[in-house]
């Protein structure tokens, strides 16, 4: 019982290996498949050879059976023509077991060239059985090689499909955060330069304003009177005075 077990068990492993190589490189099955019918069809043919040369024998057994019968048969007629009908019978009788095998001999080549005939239509047969093989050997061997292909380069447009579930697809994610980081540490940036800007503001407002208080202050508070002039009321620049010639040329020498 055990012995049958581990029997069982070792065909199932060997049947296991055998259908992993079986489909591993099934146009290489085929090919060998090919391969194997090729060479039993060549011993085929070799053997139709042989039995063609035996037919080719009894053809030629049978065509001496036949002129051996018709020599037979002119010497009976010779003979009884003369009047000897003692050796007329004498080539009678051989004429009758010349004709008896010319029978036989006749009925075997009938049946050697039919069964001739049967195989070699089955040789024909299997050759255009053969050549019909191999052209679906190479059919489907580039449909192999062109799905594998095709495989090929799905896989590679799935790789370089930028999508979240893929590699590509997280790296592109990673970068798109690293931008996002960058541009809010930007926002900050420029959120956190307006700071203080209103209190700048609000102390440049604040010093005018205590400086028009203090004038107002001093204005009000006995100090010189001072009348501020429009720019109608400034006395215009005198012109300067015109150098003449001799003061020039004095300056000059100087």
């Amino acid at each position: 019982m055990i012995f049958s077990k581990m029997w069982k068990a070792f065909k199932a492993q060997i049947n296991k290996v055998s259908n992993a190589a079986w489909s591993a490189d099934p146009i290489a099955q085929m090919q060998y498949e090919y391969d194997k019918s090729v060479d039993e069809l060549r011993e085929g043919r070799v053997g139709l050879e042989q039995y063609r040369a035996l037919v080719e024998r009894v053809t030629r057994q049978v065509a001496g059976d036949r002129a051996q019968v018709n020599n037979l048969d002119a010497k009976v007629r010779a003979f009884l023509s003369s009047g000897d009908r003692d050796t007329a019978a004498k080539f009678a009788l051989e004429l009758q077991k010349a004709k008896k095998a010319l029978e036989e001999n006749e009925e075997q080549l009938k049946i050697h060239e039919e069964a001739y005939n049967n195989n070699l239509a089955k040789v024909k047969h299997a050759t255009g059985k053969l050549a019909e093989l191999r052209q679906k050997i190479q059919k489907y061997d580039a449909d192999l090689k062109m799905s594998r292909a095709e495989a090929e380069v799905a896989k590679l447009a799935q790789n370089f499909n930028l999508d979240i579930t893929t590699d590509f697809g997280q790296i592109e994610a990673e970068i798109q955060d690293k931008i996002s980081l960058n541009r809010a540490k930007a926002r900050v940036a420029a959120d956190l330069s307006g700071e203080g800007l209103d209190d700048i503001r609000k102390d440049k407002e604040m010093d005018k304003a205590l400086e028009q208080q203090a004038l107002r202050e001093f204005e009000q508070g006995g100090g010189p009177e001072v009348k501020v002039k429009g720019p109608k009321e400034l006395p215009a620049a005198s012109a300067a005075p015109e150098i003449s010639a001799t003061a020039r040329a004095t300056e000059a020498a100087r």
